[in-house]
């Protein structure tokens, strides 16, 4: 009886959608570790540790251009998918519109590269890794995540990614062998990863039965304009929690950006865990706040602690563990990168804390709280940093980091006080 009983929880457990929804996305983000991990050592020995660093500055640039690129769909796409799942017309000119609305950002995103690296000679060491690095704005724009997100079919994009990931991994091994070959690496990232999303492309039209239609400018625009608050917001956030390389690219050399890069690039990805959290549990906490106000306060709250604690164990463990991982991946004693990286362990954990916070403002459609609340940590983060990067070098900048997450988390609280209590007083009360 037990074990028909366990057999049935578990079963129930596996079905749930938001566990189904993370456990895609773990998949899909756990690739990302493992090829990054992998990776790691292998660039630094076969291009040097000032190269590693340059390749993750203009990295860093192109991921913040992705924010243009993705306006904002990644969040506001899944949904039109899903109430669209079963009429086939209507998700036709939804896919055809969102796709060629990305493309069109991707190739503003382009050219305000070529004007500035060409025109402006902006980024002199390293334009030309950053040129060949445009090919990733075209693989942004082409992922069809947010479709498979919403058709809740996320194993074949899982499998997918994992796949680009092994391509990207066979070309570093095969192609990159020196210094002066640094300029392919993001530009094979690019490459393989706009190859795999042309062939779900395909699938999504042959299988799935999606017609391509021609662009409907008006329906793009107006798209655009729903979704402004959400691509500043995603802007203002990213340049918050990834902006710390390229603030330190004006007051360090190349190998202190390689060794903080190191560091930031372990604690970036384990980061990824309370944003995965939130998309995970999104759909099932919207249904829940829309038809059980109590239900959902008791569904946030049960995720949000389970959470933190998870939070803490992870931030512990990447303490302790920092001088081995270090070595691991760079198969050297990097003493600096070891210290960037114990103390950047907090960030996991301190992001954690803002989960219930974030849920609370996507539920209840509130934009303008995100967008204020975003900004702010933003303009805090860009001040706080440059003083602390200018005083304190890479030290520096991880301090202003763990500080700017502890302020969104008491800026988002203090918006949501003012601004809405019922939400507040349900969750903290």
């Amino acid at each position: 009886m037990l074990e028909k009983l366990s057999l049935l929880s578990i079963g129930s457990f596996i079905r749930n959608k938001s566990i189904q929804n993370f456990l895609f996305l773990a998949i899909i983000q756990s690739s990302n570790v493992l090829i990054s991990i992998i990776s790691m050592p292998l660039l630094i020995q076969n291009i040097g540790v000032d190269q590693f660093g340059l390749v993750n500055l203009a990295l860093a640039v192109i991921i913040l251009l992705n924010i243009l690129v993705g306006f904002g769909y990644n969040l506001s796409a899944p949904r039109d998918v899903a109430i669209n799942q079963k009429d086939k017309s209507a998700l036709s000119h939804l896919v055809s519109n969102v796709f060629s609305a990305k493309i069109l950002l991707a190739s503003t995103a382009s050219l305000i590269i070529l004007v500035a690296v060409f025109g402006l000679n902006l980024f002199k060491d390293y334009q030309m890794i950053l040129v060949f690095s445009v090919l990733m704005l075209f693989s942004e724009a082409t992922l069809p995540l947010w479709f498979f997100q919403g058709m809740e079919k996320m194993k074949l994009i899982s499998i997918a990614n994992i796949f680009s990931k092994l391509l990207f991994l066979m070309g570093i091994v095969l192609f990159i062998h020196s210094p002066s070959q640094s300029k392919w690496v993001n530009f094979m990232m690019g490459l393989t990863g706009l190859s795999i999303n042309l062939l779900l492309l395909f699938y999504i039209h042959a299988f799935l039965g999606i017609r391509v239609y021609r662009p409907e400018f008006s329906t793009i625009w107006r798209s655009l304009k729903a979704n402004i608050l959400l691509f500043f917001s995603n802007l203002a956030s990213h340049i918050s929690i990834n902006g710390g390389l390229i603030i330190l690219s004006f007051f360090s050399v190349a190998e202190t950006l390689g060794m903080y890069s190191l560091a930031e690039r372990i604690v970036m990805v384990l980061r990824m865990f309370p944003a995965m959290i939130i998309q995970a549990i999104y759909p099932n906490a919207a249904k829940l706040y829309a038809s059980d106000e109590k239900a959902f306060f008791r569904f946030l709250r049960n995720v949000y602690f389970r959470v933190v604690l998870f939070g803490i164990f992870i931030a512990g463990m990447t303490y302790l563990t920092a001088p081995w991982t270090i070595r691991i991946l760079s198969r050297t004693d990097l003493q600096e990168s070891v210290t960037y990286l114990q103390i950047l362990a907090l960030v996991p954990l301190l992001a954690c804390l803002n989960i219930a916070n974030v849920t609370m403002m996507l539920v209840a459609d509130l934009k303008n709280l995100l967008f204020k609340a975003s900004w702010m940590m933003c303009l805090y983060m860009i001040i706080v940093a440059t003083i602390l990067t200018y005083l304190m070098g890479g030290v520096g900048i991880c301090l202003a980091i763990i500080s700017t997450e502890i302020a969104v988390f008491i800026i988002c609280m203090v918006l949501l006080y003012r601004n809405n209590r019922k939400l507040f007083h349900g969750f903290y009360t």
